[in-house]
C-alpha cells in the first residue's frame, strides 16, 4: 500500500497534443471539460521518453529552466511564469495554456528554454516534449529579485510558502482513499491555463484541470503571495463512481521525530519534521483541538468528527532554531498551512494518516477533510476554500494552545512510581493564559481513553517558561493505545484548545516502559 511516501513524487500526468489556435476562456470551459472527460473511461495517460524516466536524480536537477526565459520577465510584470520539464519522477506531461484578453492560448514547448547536464541528454530531448508543471516567482523584498513562492508538479500536489519560509510540506487537489487496503489513486492536473497578470497585481488566478480513474475535476485558483501566500481554491468535482473515501483539500508532510518521540539512534539533531501537529477547528461546537504528530510503527488513521469544519490544517509550531540544529534543512522555517472551508461542507471528518518512515525523505503524513458516507457518484460535488501557507499562527486560534508535548517511563525520578504507565507533560501558553495570574485556579479536563486509566494530574505554572504545564500521569490498558485527551479551565471558561494524542501498542515509547 502506497500513499505517495517520496517527497513530491507522482507520477500520474497527461500528454495532450498542442493546438496552438486562441480560444475563448472562462472557467466554465474548465467545468464542461471536467465533466465531459467524468462521462468517459478513464485513460491511462502515455509516457515521455524512457531516457528521461531513468535519469539519475543529479542528471535531472541539472536541467534546469533558464530565469532569461521566465514568462513575462521581458514585461516587467511583478509574476514571473517557470516551467518544469518532465522525467525522473515525472513521467507525464501537461498542457499548459496562457490567458490574456480573455483567449487562452496552448504554450508551445521550447528545449532552448533550459539548460542541460551534457549534450547527449540535450540531444535526446524532444522537440516536443511537453512541461511537467510550472513555478510562480514574486518579488518579496527587491523588486528586481524574485523569489519563487509557488510549485505544481506531480499529479495534483503543489507547494506554496509565505514570505519567511522555505518549502516544505505540500497541498494537493484531491485525494482519493489514502490509506485504505484497497490502494490510493493518484489523480492528476493534466491541463492549466494561467491569467496574464497587470503590471499592479498582487494576485494571480489560474486554472486547472484534474483527471483520474475515479474522478474528473475544475479548479480555479486565486494566489496572493506575501508575509502569508493564500490560495482562494474553487473546485467541481466529477465522480465516475462512488468514492469510499475523498480527500477533500488534502495536505502532505513529514513527521520522523519529534520532542514527543525517542530519538532514533544514531541521530544527533532533537527533531526532524516539516509539521508538529494537526490543528482542527469545528465550527457547532467551536472546540479547536491539537494532535501532535507521530511517526507510528504500522499505518494509523484518526478521524475527528466535524459537523461544520471551520478549519483545519498541518502546522509547524516549533520554529526555533534549537530545536533542530540543523542549517541546511532549516526544519524551523518550513511553512504551516490552514485550510478554511467556504461555507458549510456538512457533516464529516478531518482524517489524520499517518505512516512509519525509517528517515526523513518520505512525506509519511496526509491530513484531509471527507464528508459523511463516501462521495456519491451522483455529481458536481462543490468544495471551495482558502489555503493558507506560512507561519503557524495563521490560524488565528483565540486559545492557548498546546506549544510543547512530551512522554516518558512514569516509573522513573521525575516520571512516577506505576509500573506500566506513562508519564504525559503539555505545556499552554498564549491566548486567555496570557499575562494570566500565577496564583490563577487553573484546572484541567482530562480523560484517558480506550479503556486507559488517568492516575494523576495536575496544573501548575512554570516560571521560567511563563507557560502553564498539564502533568498527567496515564496507564493504558493491556495491549489497548495510549489515548488521553485534556483542555484547561478556570471555573467554566475553557483556557486552551483540546489537546489530544494516541500511541498505538508497540510504540517506541510503550516499548521502553514495558
Amino acid at each position: 500500500m502506497t500513499i505517495g511516501l517520496q517527497r513530491l513524487v507522482c507520477s500520474i500526468l497527461l500528454v495532450m497534443p498542442l493546438a496552438l489556435e486562441a480560444e475563448e476562456f472562462q472557467f466554465q470551459t474548465v467545468i464542461d471539460k471536467a465533466e465531459s472527460l467524468a462521462g468517459s473511461a478513464w485513460e491511462a495517460p502515455p509516457q515521455v521518453p524512457r531516457f528521461l524516466q531513468e535519469l539519475s536524480y543529479h542528471d535531472y536537477q541539472s536541467i534546469r529552466f533558464k530565469p532569461e526565459s521566465s514568462l513575462w520577465r521581458e514585461d516587467k510584470l511583478p509574476f514571473n511564469l517557470m516551467l518544469i520539464p518532465p522525467g525522473l519522477f515525472y513521467h507525464h506531461a501537461v498542457r499548459i495554456n496562457l490567458i490574456e484578453g480573455g483567449e487562452a492560448q496552448p504554450l508551445a514547448f521550447d528545449k532552448t528554454q533550459f539548460s542541460y547536464p551534457n549534450s547527449e541528454i540535450e540531444k535526446l530531448m524532444p522537440a516536443d516534449l511537453g512541461f511537467a508543471g510550472f513555478k510562480l516567482t514574486f518579488p518579496f523584498d527587491d523588486p528586481d529579485i524574485h523569489n519563487q513562492f509557488l510549485v505544481f508538479a506531480g499529479a495534483s500536489y503543489y507547494r506554496a510558502v509565505g514570505q519567511h519560509n522555505n518549502f516544505g510540506l505540500s497541498g494537493r487537489g484531491i485525494a482519493v482513499n489514502t490509506g485504505l487496503p484497497s490502494g490510493e489513486e493518484f489523480p492528476s492536473f493534466v491541463e492549466f491555463w494561467l491569467e496574464k497578470p497587470s503590471a499592479e497585481a498582487d494576485q494571480l488566478t489560474f486554472y486547472g484541470l484534474l483527471d483520474g480513474k475515479s474522478l474528473a475535476g475544475a479548479y480555479r485558483f486565486t494566489v496572493t503571495p506575501g508575509d502569508e501566500t493564500t490560495l482562494q481554491v474553487e473546485s467541481v468535482l466529477f465522480p465516475r463512481q462512488a468514492i469510499e473515501l475523498a480527500g477533500v483539500a488534502p495536505l502532505t508532510s513529514m513527521f520522523y521525530y519529534g520532542q514527543n518521540t525517542l530519538r532514533p539512534d544514531g541521530e544527533w539533531r532533537p527533531e526532524v519534521h516539516d509539521s508538529d501537529g494537526l490543528l482542527v477547528h469545528d465550527g457547532t461546537s467551536d472546540e479547536w483541538l491539537w494532535r501532535p504528530l507521530n511517526n507510528p510503527t504500522t499505518l494509523t488513521m484518526d478521524y475527528f468528527g466535524t459537523q461544520n469544519v471551520r478549519g483545519f490544517g498541518l502546522l509547524q509550531r516549533d520554529a526555533e532554531f534549537s530545536s533542530y540544529m540543523d542549517p541546511e534543512a532549516g526544519y524551523g522555517t518550513r511553512p504551516s498551512a490552514w485550510i478554511e472551508p467556504q461555507g458549510d461542507w456538512g457533516k464529516g471528518h478531518v482524517v489524520l494518516t499517518q505512516l512509519p518512515t525509517p528517515d526523513e525523505t518520505n512525506d509519511n503524513i496526509v491530513a484531509f477533510w471527507t464528508p459523511d458516507g463516501g462521495l456519491p457518484a451522483e455529481g458536481p460535488h462543490r468544495f471551495d476554500y482558502i489555503a493558507r501557507f506560512g507561519k503557524a499562527d495563521l490560524a488565528d486560534s483565540p486559545m492557548a494552545q498546546a506549544v510543547d508535548s512530551f512522554l516518558g517511563d512514569g516509573t522513573r525520578i521525575g516520571g512516577g512510581d506505576v509500573e506500566g504507565a506513562v508519564r504525559v507533560i503539555v505545556d499552554f501558553a498564549g491566548g486567555p493564559l496570557e499575562d494570566h495570574p500565577a496564583q490563577a485556579p487553573v484546572a484541567a479536563e482530562a480523560t484517558a481513553l480506550e479503556d486507559g486509566e488517568l492516575i494523576e494530574q495536575f496544573v501548575e505554572y512554570v516560571p521560567a517558561l511563563e507557560r502553564w504545564r498539564l502533568s498527567m500521569l496515564v496507564r493504558p490498558a493491556a495491549d489497548r493505545p495510549l489515548s488521553v485527551r485534556a483542555f484547561l479551565r478556570e471555573g467554566d471558561q475553557t483556557l486552551s484548545e483540546t489537546w489530544t494524542y494516541q500511541l498505538a501498542p508497540g510504540s517506541d515509547v510503550l516499548n521502553v516502559i514495558k
